[in-house]
């Protein structure tokens, strides 16, 4: 019997080795693995940083574009305004004005003499200059 277990501790030791051995492999396999991994999510986050930081600087950009935008809109308007004010106090752009727009709707010679006492040459010269 003392051989017996002799052989049988000596093969429980075996297997245990062994199974050392494979547990150590399997260590070394996931470690691979972990690095690996580790890297992958290293790269990530740079990558993440990267696009976050694109982002930050595209939205500062839009920002002072929308804000540009504004200050052009509201100089349009004043020059808008400026152009309505300035036309509304010069009572000859006025006729004018009024010349174009009935040569628009089909008026002739004769009408735009009459109607905003035009001399026929100035009536004649702006019904060829805007009509369609």
């Amino acid at each position: 019997m003392g051989d017996e277990f002799l052989i049988a501790a000596l093969v429980y030791v075996v297997a245990c080795l062994g199974l050392v051995l494979y547990l150590q492999k399997q260590s070394r396999k996931l470690k691979t693995k972990v690095d690996a991994l580790t890297v992958l999510v290293k790269e990530s986050d740079r990558q993440r940083e990267a696009v976050k930081r694109e982002l930050h600087e595209l939205r500062s950009g839009t920002i002072g574009v929308g804000r540009r935008v504004v200050e052009l809109e509201k100089k349009l308007s004043q020059q808008s305004d400026m152009i309505e004010e300035a036309s509304q106090q010069d009572p000859q752009a006025k006729l004018y004005s009024r010349a174009v727009k009935m040569v628009g709707l089909g008026a002739g010679v004769e009408e735009l003499m009459q109607e905003c006492e035009l001399p026929k040459a100035e009536a004649e010269l702006i019904l060829r200059l805007h009509r369609k």
